[in-house]
């Protein structure tokens, strides 16, 4: 067992069970054991590969998205290009890459922001951008709220969001008789294992989109909802756009899909406090209606394999192909099929688009687009 889970036993023993979404948070961003601020968890030798890490093709498809979107907004200078977990840098180089070609004008405009609460993760990330864009203006901060209240007022801004609002803790409720409980972590009879327990009553549940029998469990993820409100916003009043590219269905989410994974497997989510990835799908519903209700336009979700096809990743591939031997081709292939495949990353990987109000729909969200 881990020091965080000593520490977190204290805690309990100290307070009472602790709320999940207290427990994802300890777990995943403790500044001293947490699993995101203490290590790089990716590829093969990680818990998890992302799109980003699987092809390079998907980090040029968001550039070229990015300049696109700058392109249609008049091409305003400067902008802010902000990625939301970032991870190894290896997305925004690949999207810069693509977007010095795509738009050699838009990288002296930029300025580059980050959003990382990872130490050994900001370190890559920064040598990373001082070997793309050593001229490009990068700062880095540790959460979204950080990031938004230091950009100025009026500067438009490309937001870019992968694999960031699945890591985000989820508040989970129980179903108790009539009434709801806070879904908490405490100890066993042991004093040791932890373990699910009911929590506090809770009255201001969000309604559920259906019927929940006792015992069931809803979830939500306030911090989502907070990110999407600001931003939505943000990108109302000052233009140009948000993209989100996260885990999770085109409906409500039902009941509870907390998981943990480790070593690209399936994990117990209390076993191992801090080494172990804590995710839940993204209520892509909720995010939508918290951004249009604070004023901007919305577009999708749009099913990952599909919004990838329609920017021309099948194009991009074509040419990476043929610029590589018979078994790099071969791999590149593959890679393709595991971001966009159905029964891959394709169906179970959503992409949703916030844009002003009354703007088109972007490149990715048009059926009839092609690239």
């Amino acid at each position: 067992m881990s020091r965080l889970a000593d520490r977190l036993r204290a805690r309990i023993r100290d307070q009472g069970p602790l709320p999940v979404a207290d427990y994802i948070a300890a777990c995943l961003t403790d500044p001293d054991d947490g699993y995101y601020t203490t290590r790089d968890p990716f590829g093969h030798g990680g818990d998890f590969t992302t799109a980003p890490e699987i092809s390079q093709a998907f980090g040029e498809l968001i550039g070229l998205w990015a300049a696109d979107v700058w392109r249609s907004a008049g091409r305003p200078s400067p902008v802010a290009l902000v990625e939301l977990g970032p991870g190894r840098g290896t997305l925004m180089a690949d999207a810069l890459r693509a977007i010095a070609q795509a738009a050699p004008d838009l990288p002296a405009a930029l300025q580059l922001h980050f959003v990382e609460a990872s130490a050994p993760l900001t370190a890559l990330q920064r040598q990373r951008m001082a070997d793309m864009a050593p001229d490009v203006d990068a700062r880095w901060w540790p959460s979204f709220e950080h990031a938004l209240d230091a950009l100025p007022a009026d500067l438009p801004a490309l937001v870019i969001a992968n694999e960031f609002i699945d890591a985000l803790p989820v508040c989970q409720f129980v179903r108790r008789g009539d009434g709801w409980r806070m879904r908490s972590v405490g100890l066993a009879e042991d004093g040791r294992t932890f373990v699910f327990v009911d929590g506090d009553l809770v009255t201001d549940v969000p309604p559920p989109p259906e019927p929940v029998p006792e015992g069931g469990i809803v979830e939500t993820c306030p911090a989502a909802l907070a990110l999407a409100d600001r931003l939505a916003a943000r990108i109302a009043r000052t233009g140009l756009a948000a993209l989100i590219v996260d885990f999770g269905p085109r409906h409500p989410p039902a009941s509870d899909t907390l998981q943990a994974v480790r070593r690209h497997r399936f994990a117990d989510l209390l076993s191992d406090p801090g080494e172990v990835d804590l995710a839940h799908e993204v209520d892509f519903a909720a995010l939508r209606c918290h951004a249009r209700n604070a004023g901007a336009a919305v577009h999708g979700p749009v099913a990952q394999g599909l919004f990838l096809g329609r920017l021309g990743i099948d194009a991009r591939a074509a040419t990476l192909m043929k610029e590589a031997d018979p078994a790099a081709a071969f791999a590149i292939e593959g890679q393709v099929r595991r971001l966009v495949h159905p029964g891959r990353m394709g169906v179970l990987f959503q992409a949703l688009a916030i844009t002003p109000p009354g703007s088109p729909p972007p490149p990715g969200f048009q059926p009839a687009q092609r690239r």
